[in-house]
């Protein structure tokens, strides 16, 4: 991802959604039945005949899952690598004595202007999102600060964007077999080759179509 590109998201990206952003992109009209087990923690892996070329072979981090609707961030669609300190100039911060480069990850179809950093538990914030056990979620401009003074997560997945569903939507396509699910090893999420993150997924889901 070029200088020029960053600019242009920084212009536009809101970088310090925080969880007002998930709040929002989950619908607040909740039915009246007992909410199906949340899959939050979870990983969406997409199945080889998905019609939807936005998430072809997709595996997709469930943050937030509930009666309102589901939030995902996808893992395994890097867009680039570009310097700390050259993200952090495109959102108006200095970053001219900040090293150090960080992957540029499509995280969904929604809002890609919007900036997410995945990260492993051991790092939190006022605005951090527990995953579950070993996994969080923070979207603000402090979490890529502290990433370049060397006080960030251990492990980190920068994305922009989102993939959202409505209520009920999720359950449906699951339903419909376009989903299988995985448990969320960190591992897999940070570490694994990216090309190999949806065979491993799809091998291991605990849920079979």
């Amino acid at each position: 991802m070029s200088v020029i590109g960053l600019r242009r998201l920084g212009l536009i990206m809101a970088f310090l959604l925080q969880t007002a952003l998930l709040k929002a992109a989950l619908p607040a009209n909740p039915g009246e039945a007992p909410p199906p087990p949340s899959l939050a923690g979870q990983l969406l892996v997409a199945a080889p005949p998905m019609g939807d070329p936005h998430f072809e072979r997709a595996v997709i981090l469930i943050i937030q899952h509930g009666p309102s609707g589901a939030l995902g961030i996808v893992i395994n669609k890097p867009i680039g690598e570009t310097s700390i300190a050259s993200l952090l100039e495109a959102l108006g911060q200095k970053g001219g004595e900040i090293s150090g480069a960080v992957r540029v990850f499509s995280g969904g179809p929604v809002q890609p202007e919007a900036g997410f950093v995945v990260h492993s538990a051991d790092y939190r914030r006022p605005e951090t999102v527990a995953v579950n056990d070993l996994l969080s979620m923070t979207s603000s401009l402090d979490i890529l600060l502290d990433i370049g003074a060397k006080k960030g997560p251990a492990k980190i997945l920068v994305a922009f964007g989102y993939a959202g569903w409505g209520p009920d939507q999720l359950e449906q396509e699951i339903q419909l077999h376009a989903w299988g699910i995985a448990e969320a090893d960190p591992a897999l999420v940070f570490d694994e080759d990216r090309d190999k993150v949806w065979e491993y997924a799809w091998e291991h889901r605990t849920q079979h179509l």
